[in-house]
Parts: C-alpha cells; sequence; structure tokens
C-alpha cells in the first residue's frame, strides 16, 4: 500500500487518457534544461484532472527562469509507485516525483535532502509531524505536498432521530452504534478493514488506544498488547453484536462505506476534508470530532490523530540541483500548494501556507482537520519496508475481527511477515 491520500482518485479508465502530458514545451528525455517530473493524478475524470494546475503552475515557472523547460508526466495513483521504480532501476529515473513513498529511494543513495535544495527559510517551513515522516536519520529527504488527517464523521439526521450522542470514549460509540441499529441504519458505525485502506482504519483505532504500529524508538511494534486489546474490543463490542453492517469488515473497502455514509445509510465513519466537502454538496448535515478514546485510557492520556501526506522526492542527476531547488521553492510558495491543496479539498503541509489559506474561513468545520494534522501520527513512511509491510497489513489485518479470530495470533502473524520483510533488504 501506499501511504497516499485517501482523498486522491483512484485510477480510472478515463485517466488512460491523461497518462503523459508535456507542458512548456518539454521535450522527451533530459537535455540540462528540461526538467522531468512525474505526478500522481489526483483528479478522477478528465475534468478534475490535477493537468490545469500543472500546466498553470510549469508557465508562471518557465517565465520567470527563461531557458528552462519543464515536462509532466501524470499517472493514475495505481501506477505511480510502480513506475517512478521501474523508471529508477531502468537508470532513466526523472529529476522531480511525486507519489506516495520515498524512503526506499533515500536508502539507495538516490534523493537530494531538503538541504542541498531548498532554502533554510522553506525547509523549515514544512509542518513538524510531516517533517518527521518524511525525514530518515534527521535528514528530510521526502517533502510533504498535500495533507489529510482523519475524523470521526456522523450522519446527524440519523444520530437525531436514534436520540444519540456523539461519542467521547469507546463505550459511548458502542451505545450510539445500538441505538442506530435499534432505528434500523444499515452500518451503524461502517469498519472498512478490506484491502483497499485496511492499514488506515486499523491505525486510527490503535492510536485511540495508546497503541500505534511502532512503539517511541519506530521499531515496529504491530502486535503489541495495546493493539491486540484494540482489535478484540472491535470483534467483541461491534462486530460480534452486528454493528458494523452486512458487509465482512475484511471486505469492506473505504471507498464502499464512503458511498453509503453518503447515501445516508451509515451512523459513523472516519473521514477526511474531501468526504465532508461531498457530503456537504448533497446537503447532509455532518458532525466531525475526534476519534473517541479508549476506556483504558487515563485522561492525561491524549492519543494524536491519524494523518496522511504525499511526497515530492527530488533523485540526483549531474547539473539538475540548482534547476531542480529552483522548481521546488517555488512550487511551495504559499499561493501555489494552497491552489493544489484547495483544488482536492486537502491540506497544505506547511505552517505559512496553512496560516495563509482560506480554507477554515471557507469552512467552519476544517479548522479540526488542521488542528488535528499539528500534531497528527503518521504511517512510519520514513521505514523503506513501509510499503511491503503496509500491504501486508491491508491483507491481513480484517482477520483480526473475524467472529472467530485469535486477535493476537494475527498480529504476531503479520509482525513475523514483517521481520522476514525487513530482513531480506
Amino acid at each position: 500500500m501506499r501511504p497516499r491520500l485517501p482523498g486522491a482518485a483512484a485510477s480510472v479508465a478515463a485517466l488512460a487518457l491523461l497518462g503523459s502530458l508535456v507542458t512548456a514545451c518539454g521535450s522527451s528525455g533530459s537535455d540540462g534544461t528540461t526538467l522531468r517530473l512525474v505526478a500522481a493524478e489526483y483528479g478522477d475524470s478528465p475534468a478534475t484532472s490535477s493537468k490545469a494546475y500543472w500546466d498553470r503552475l510549469t508557465a508562471a515557472f518557465t517565465a520567470t527562469h527563461p531557458g528552462t523547460k519543464v515536462e509532466v508526466t501524470l499517472l493514475p495513483w495505481a501506477d505511480v509507485d510502480r513506475e517512478v521504480t521501474r523508471m529508477v532501476k531502468e537508470g532513466n529515473a526523472p529529476d522531480v516525483a511525486l507519489m506516495g513513498a520515498y524512503s526506499d529511494f533515500a536508502a539507495q543513495g538516490r534523493l537530494y535532502s531538503a538541504d542541498e535544495l531548498l532554502s533554510v527559510r522553506s525547509e523549515a517551513n514544512f509542518l513538524a509531524p510531516l517533517a518527521e515522516a518524511g525525514s530518515v536519520d534527521n535528514t528530510l529527504y521526502g517533502l510533504p505536498f498535500v495533507a489529510s488527517s482523519r475524523l470521526l464523521f456522523y450522519n446527524q439526521e440519523l444520530f437525531d432521530k436514534a436520540g444519540a450522542k456523539p461519542p467521547k470514549t469507546w463505550s459511548d460509540l458502542k451505545e450510539a452504534a445500538r441505538a442506530l441499529k435499534k432505528e434500523g441504519v444499515l452500518y451503524p458505525y461502517a469498519l472498512p478493514l478490506g484491502p483497499e485502506e485496511a492499514h488506515a482504519e486499523a491505525l486510527i483505532w490503535e492510536l485511540s488506544n495508546g497503541g500505534g504500529y511502532t512503539d517511541s524508538m519506530g521499531v515496529y511494534s504491530i502486535a503489541s498488547e495495546r493493539n491486540a486489546q484494540t482489535f478484540d474490543w472491535i470483534r467483541e463490542n461491534l462486530v460480534a453484536p452486528a454493528l458494523t453492517g452486512p458487509v465482512p469488515p475484511a471486505e469492506l473497502n473505504r471507498k464502499d462505506a464512503f458511498a453509503a455514509f453518503l447515501r445516508g445509510q451509515v451512523g459513523m465513519v472516519n473521514g477526511y476534508p474531501s468526504l465532508l466537502h461531498e457530503a456537504k454538496a448533497k446537503g447532509m448535515k455532518v458532525g466531525t470530532l475526534s476519534m473517541p478514546v479508549s476506556d483504558r485510557l487515563s485522561e492525561e492520556e491524549a492519543p494524536p490523530s491519524a494523518g496522511v501526506a504525499d511526497w515530492m522526492m527530488a533523485f540526483k542527476h549531474d547539473g539538475n540541483r540548482e534547476r531542480v531547488g529552483s522548481f521546488l521553492d517555488f512550487v511551495y510558495q504559499d499561493d501555489n500548494l494552497n491552489e493544489f491543496a484547495k483544488r482536492y479539498h486537502l491540506l497544505p503541509s506547511t505552517v505559512s501556507a496553512t496560516a495563509a489559506s482560506q480554507y477554515a474561513a471557507d469552512d467552519s468545520s476544517a479548522e479540526q482537520f488542521l488542528t488535528a494534522l499539528r500534531s497528527a501520527q503518521l504511517y512510519p513512511v520514513n521505514d523503506p519496508s513501509w510499503l511491503q509491510v503496509s500491504n501486508t497489513i491491508k491483507l491481513n489485518i480484517g482477520k483480526a475481527v473475524a467472529p472467530s479470530a485469535d486477535s493476537k495470533a494475527v498480529l504476531e502473524d503479520i509482525a513475523q511477515q514483517t521481520r522476514d520483510i525487513a530482513n531480506q533488504r
């Protein structure tokens, strides 16, 4: 799995037509004046394609940098990580890539560090949790581009009808789900632990019990006691009493859970800013709040929200450092970054862009996402094994809440596969 932004659309047939585009009269391949960027496509149709954004940005950049050309290739999210990896292996790495992972390339010594590219001000401008996730051995290689945090969404009309209250603890969540079920809500709590993005839902729950994928030293702790307790609780209190809907959690994908939420069939689901935008566009009354916490936690324990980011990275080529640095400084100007974030209802990655953003002003609930992002826990994307580890989690974590499952055994199996992956590197 890539730690891609959930709001970024998956590959669709229409995007095959967008596979490669050239802006600012770029030529194929680098000729010493052409900068090659491979970027994920964030749109879900030609009308919402990222092409318009990159056309405008590269035209503005080349107008102030005579003699420099920019060639942009857009690839669907389902393909971009694999295709860039292929390019690198074939000795044809782009100058810059925007995708879901960076640390494998950093471990191979193929990337410039931020201090080799950006001004001191630009390097220090990234939001702290994003900069931490983008760093390997305290050196920033993955430049966060846009980000997202997660909050619990609830359908206010369904809650009012059921007489349910917004939950603050797991017990509250269970009681609200029971009330919603009595009113015939199809999915009192939608639990998407299917292979599309199970790692995200799992992390949200783990964090709310003081757990997570890694310990305080950054070492994988997937089979920790707290994580086992978390999945035991979910199985016994939500899955067993049929409070998670008609589809087994291991088979429910995020996009299907969100679609059901937008149809008014879901009482509660963890979501991100673009889902809130879609819901409000449909006239839905939606409440948002931090993920309810385990009853085991003390009042002093305040677990972080889950966050995700996508990453810019710059590949080393003879003579391209100055050109790439100038381009990235331009990309990370507040207006340019905010234009992209607003276009896809995501969050900017820098302190100054966040302060300058009209996002919170346009949407009163947006400040919750921004606040959550400032202290969010991200995936361990700075571990070169994360892509393979996350895929293992995606395919297996749903088994931990199956009716007859031994949660600890399932987590131990994932942990062993994680150790095997690390030993192969």
